[in-house]
């Protein structure tokens, strides 16, 4: 009998979309299955926790992780992608500055800052790639059996390099990388481009309208209220309309 999203620790959203919400940073990783083909969007902390991810994703697809979608280059997010040896890897345009040496060490230390261990920081540095495509503006992925999907880049927000993913349906499912937090505030370190990030969340609610659950970087889905609320307070809380 076929295994379950829920059996899998896995929390179905939609018809062949949903995610799961991974330890100690409760990070999300989504996936959405087309025919033959799937998508997996954000890898986790340690290329171990990327293949737990890719494992359970490739069971529910029923057929290999054939793409891979980085929301930004945070290590909690990243630091799995080496694990999905063979998927096509998309992020953000820019996203390269992350992965030279400087940039890998910087990530490597903010992971042991957070409770990552040195072993693990490592091996996910010396693994990482540059992903092969650099979404500008939107970019539309077609997995087979209908099922298309749109990257877009609406950062600078969170980081310099923030892309989104909208899945079309019933309904519609965008998920947001850590532009939206529900599980702790929204965090703003030092690559963060905090004035252009209310502009984020409008092009956010823009891509999936009043309807649309939208999947934060961390926590429990939300609505379109939510991110709206969010926006707001980051426009106060730094200054800009």
């Amino acid at each position: 009998m076929k295994v379950t999203w829920e059996e899998l620790g896995w929390e179905p959203l939609a018809a062949g979309v949903g995610r799961c919400r991974l330890p100690v940073w409760d990070c999300t990783a989504g996936l959405v299955v087309g025919a033959g083909a799937a998508l997996v969007i954000d890898a986790g902390s340690s290329l171990a926790e990327g293949a737990r991810v890719r494992a359970g994703a490739q069971e529910l697809a029923g057929h290999r992780v054939t793409h891979l979608a980085l929301t930004h280059p945070h290590f909690d997010h990243v630091f799995g992608a080496a694990a999905f040896a063979g998927a096509e890897l998309y992020a953000a345009v820019g996203i390269d500055t992350v992965y030279t040496h400087a940039g890998r060490e910087e990530l490597r230390a903010d992971a042991v800052r957070h409770g990552l261990d040195a072993g693990p920081a490592d091996e996910a540095v010396e693994a990482l790639a540059p992903p092969r495509h650099h979404v500008s503006g939107e970019w539309t992925l077609d997995l087979g059996g209908g099922r298309q999907v749109l990257l877009a880049n609406v950062g600078p927000g969170h980081t310099a390099h923030d892309l989104a993913v909208l899945v079309p349906g019933d309904p519609e499912v965008v998920f947001c990388g850590d532009l939206v937090e529900e599980s702790g505030e929204p965090q703003a370190g030092p690559d963060a481009v905090p004035t252009h990030w209310p502009a984020a969340l409008d092009r956010l609610l823009d891509l999936g309208g009043e309807d649309a659950l939208y999947v934060p970087g961390h926590g429990a889905v939300v609505d379109a209220a939510f991110v709206r609320a969010q926006r707001n307070a980051l426009a106060r809380q730094f200054g800009v309309s």
